[in-house]
């Protein structure tokens, strides 16, 4: 039995000795293989190194080669652009032009039309050429109208007849009728027709004109055109403006009237105080002084009014104390401010109250204006005055009014203290002499 594990290792070890001998041999030969493989790939990666510089220096001038075109080539495009813009902005000036030259030649067409003139053109006639037809009878039309010129015409008297002569034309701007029923400035009558101007002095310089005379000084009528008559010059008088300023402006009117009635009131009560208090002290000064001081109040027993009033009353208490007859001196005198200050107060209201209804004028004429805007617009001014006559003449009259009435109520009012003030000294002046006649 031990032989057979012995002979059974033995061929474990032959038989495995010969394998790792076959192992060894096929190791050796991989090796080999593979160092080999080693080897020419190292040749390999070298060779595409090599080749990969050189294709990366190719690519890098390349590169650089393309760069440098496209740079050329976008200066090139950024020349190019610039050249398209201003081809293009020739174009627009050319255009803006065109429509410029075109609308110059359709006014210049629609102005020389009013005059007749019928600019002359072709059918391959270009704008610029009708600007220079156009300047060249507007040249002609120029020396026409800024030149004296005569002719045969008519037009309207004042009472609506017709008068024939000649016209003398100044340009385009004024004219002169001469003819055996009337001379003189010829306004608009509309239609492009003319009228004789109401306005006197004018017939010398027509003739003078008509002769070929030269004038230093023209009385004349100067108009815009010949399509709208112009209304005759008509003087404003009182009542015309009265009219214009509307109910309010008669409000004003009539408050004025009252004012200056009220006022006129006042300088007579004045007056008459004033008047009284002089001839009252004297008169009782002197019945004092001389002793006869019980006489005094039967001396003026005649005499009414304020200042009368306030004397007596210290002659009845003059023989109290002397604080007394100050207070009822005072006492008096407020008693009679009503009757010295009557109506004061009432003019200085009606001087604060004008110019607000004056305002009140102004406000409803320009609404009224506005309104008439509004419903027919503003191509005649005529229709317009009304109302703004009435914004202006009722702020007129408001000051108008208002300035007299507060001068002469401040005035007046200034007045009645002064003679308030010498009815006050003229008391206690009769009270002085009276305590020193008694004194004695």
């Amino acid at each position: 039995m031990k032989r057979f594990y012995f002979a059974l290792l033995a061929l474990i070890l032959s038989v495995t000795a010969i394998h790792a001998d076959e192992l060894s041999d096929a190791y050796n030969k991989e090796y080999t293989f593979l160092k080999a493989q080693k080897t020419e790939l190292k040749s390999r990666l070298k060779k595409e190194k090599a080749q990969q510089s050189t294709d990366i220096k190719k690519a890098k001038a390349k590169a650089t080669t393309l760069q440098d075109k496209y740079l050329a080539l976008s200066k090139e495009v950024k020349v190019k652009q610039t050249e398209i813009e201003k081809l293009n902005q020739q174009l627009r000036d050319k255009s803006s032009n065109s429509e410029i030259t075109g609308s110059v030649v359709l006014q210049a067409k629609s102005t020389l039309d009013e005059y007749g003139i019928e600019i002359k053109e072709g059918n391959n006639t270009t704008n610029a050429q009708k600007m220079e037809i156009a300047f060249s009878d507007a040249i002609i039309l120029y020396s026409k109208l800024s030149s004296i010129q005569t002719e045969k015409g008519k037009f309207y008297l004042p009472n609506g007849s017709i008068a024939e002569g000649e016209i003398v034309k100044l340009g385009n701007i004024a004219a002169y009728g001469i003819s055996d029923k009337a001379t003189g400035a010829l306004s608009p009558a509309g239609n492009r027709e003319y009228k004789l101007w109401n306005a006197v002095g004018s017939s010398d310089d027509a003739k003078a004109l008509y002769a070929g005379k030269p004038m230093d000084n023209l009385d004349i009528f100067i108009y815009e055109n010949l399509e709208k008559e112009v209304e005759y010059k008509k003087e404003k008088t009182v009542d015309d403006v009265v009219k214009g300023g509307g109910v309010i402006g008669y409000i004003i009117l009539a408050l004025g009237v009252l004012g200056l009635f009220l006022i006129i009131i006042r300088i007579i009560i004045l007056f008459f105080a004033k008047s009284n208090v002089k001839k009252i002290s004297k008169i009782v000064a002197e019945k004092v002084e001389s002793g006869k001081g019980d006489e005094a109040l039967e001396a003026i027993k005649g005499f009414n009014g304020s200042a009368a009033r306030v004397i007596k009353s210290t002659l009845r208490n003059i023989k109290r104390g002397r604080e007394h007859i100050e207070d009822i001196v005072m006492e008096n005198i407020l008693n009679e401010s009503g009757h010295i200050d009557k109506f004061g107060g009432f003019v200085m209201v009606l001087a604060a109250v004008a110019p607000l209804l004056g305002l009140l004028g102004t406000v409803t004429g320009m609404i009224a204006t506005f309104d008439m805007i509004a419903e027919y617009g503003t191509g005649d001014p005529k229709m317009l005055s009304g109302g703004i006559s009435e914004a202006l003449i009722t702020t007129m009259f408001g000051l108008i009014v208002a300035i007299p009435l507060l001068l002469l109520g401040n005035l007046i009012s200034g007045w009645a203290q002064s003679i308030k003030d010498s009815m006050e000294q003229s008391a206690l002046h009769i009270v002085n002499i009276y305590e020193k006649h008694n004194a004695k």
